[in-house]
């Protein structure tokens, strides 16, 4: 079984944006795990020194799928997301 590792990338503690944008990633996630596929979602912050050098991201919200920023600067209604996770399958 192929896992997704989702990761949103934003300030903490979250604005309305960032929180929003996870939200939207889980909802997204648990509707690939009702049909067995795995996702994890985890929030990283946009300001630790490990974030910056793997992602080099500038703007929040940003969302990453399996180590690729896909998604930078936009709050992704859960359907987009959903999409984006898919093309990686």
């Amino acid at each position: 079984m192929k896992v997704l590792k989702v990761e949103v990338i934003g300030v903490n503690p979250p604005c309305i944006r960032c929180r929003q944008t996870e939200e939207n990633a889980k909802k997204a996630a648990k509707k690939l795990e009702a049909e067995g596929i795995k996702v994890d979602v985890v929030k990283l912050d946009i300001s630790s020194e490990e974030t910056i050098s793997k992602y080099g991201v500038l703007m929040s919200p940003a969302i990453a799928v399996n180590g690729v920023v896909k998604m930078m600067g936009k709050v992704l209604d859960p359907g987009v997301i959903e999409r984006i996770l898919r093309k990686e399958l």
